[in-house]
């Protein structure tokens, strides 16, 4: 068994490669060349679950399952609030072949997601970039639309003044563009043609009022039922796509909340991004339109980038062999 740690998951799995990966996945999802169930969660103490997230993917032959702890207090302490591993067998055999870090994983295939869909919503022009969170995912989001979308200017905004004035200078530093940390949600947004929102929080830190005409959303935290970082008012107006509707109708706050509110009615998901991917839905329906793509993270995503890992190993000569 090989087994695959964070420094190497870093090594081989780059945004550009992560994002192609994705594309494959989740056409591969719609035309049902992968499979998957509901995510299982147990409740820790506090505000915290551990997820079993399994999957299997028919092409490549390989069954497995993401296993993670999502703890949002950890970032006062300096540590990751996801931690995990990915697991990969062949499902020919049944054998356990790799193990894979999965904290890495989700750092980069969640942004690739976003990155996707941004892609296929986002307006062509669009060149300002609004960062609601700043943690890690702020981090590799940012470097996600930079690789699909001109940005030329950005502004972050987070509860903690002080890391928004670290991202805006790590940004600044790497990317060499204008980047503001600014002392609200509402002024970060207000010019801003996309708009990720990557933050631990259970009540809206975005509302419909504030963006303009034509900005694309990114809605990646508040992963369960009870829990939003939207208002109702901006899920109303937007046409609203998903990674997977089984999953948004099941875990998704941001669309069940207000659906339950009566605020929008239960045909408001116009699409998963596999079926834009393959032509079966289209996309945005005009210049004015506001898009929203609600991300809840999918176990065939995290499949297929350790999939792609553990050839990379292979193939460089890395990670760790063990018995089993």
């Amino acid at each position: 068994m090989l087994v695959i740690n964070q420094r190497e998951v870093l090594e081989l799995l780059s945004m550009s490669a992560c994002m192609e990966i994705m594309q494959a996945v989740l056409a591969d999802l719609t035309n049902g060349e992968a499979v998957q169930s509901l995510r299982s969660v147990v409740p820790l103490q506090g505000n915290h679950v551990m997820g079993l997230m399994p999957a299997y993917l028919k092409r490549e032959e390989r069954v497995g399952a993401k296993v993670i702890t999502v703890l949002p207090d950890n970032h006062a302490k300096g540590m990751p609030s996801h931690q995990g591993f990915v697991s990969l067998f062949n499902s020919t055999n049944g054998q356990l072949e790799a193990v894979v870090d999965g904290t890495k994983i989700t750092a980069i295939r969640t942004a690739a997601v976003s990155a996707v869909a941004t892609r296929l919503l986002a307006r062509p022009d669009a060149s300002t970039l609004a960062m609601i969170g700043t943690g890690e995912q702020a981090r590799t989001h940012i470097e996600a639309m930079m690789l699909v979308r001109p940005i030329e200017r950005i502004t972050v905004w987070g509860p903690n003044p002080d890391h928004a004035r670290n991202l805006k200078e790590e940004t600044e530093a790497r990317y060499k563009l204008p980047v503001e940390a600014v002392s609200s949600a509402t002024q970060a947004v207000r010019d801003a043609d996309i708009i990720c929102t990557v933050t631990a929080s259970t009540t809206p830190v975005l509302h419909g009022a504030w963006i303009k005409e034509g900005a694309h959303v990114n809605a990646v935290g508040a992963c369960r039922a009870k829990d939003r970082e939207l208002d109702s008012e901006l899920v109303r107006q937007a046409e609203l796509f998903v990674d997977r509707r089984e999953s948004a109708v099941n875990e998704a706050g941001d669309y069940l909340i207000p659906l339950h509110e009566g605020a929008i009615g239960e045909g408001h998901i116009l699409g998963e991004i596999g079926e834009l991917l393959v032509g079966l839905k289209p996309g945005r329906s005009s210049s004015t339109a506001i898009t929203l793509f609600k991300s809840l993270g999918l176990a065939c995503e995290d499949m297929a980038a350790a999939h792609y890992i553990v050839q990379e190993a292979v193939r460089r000569n890395k990670g760790t062999q063990i018995a089993f």
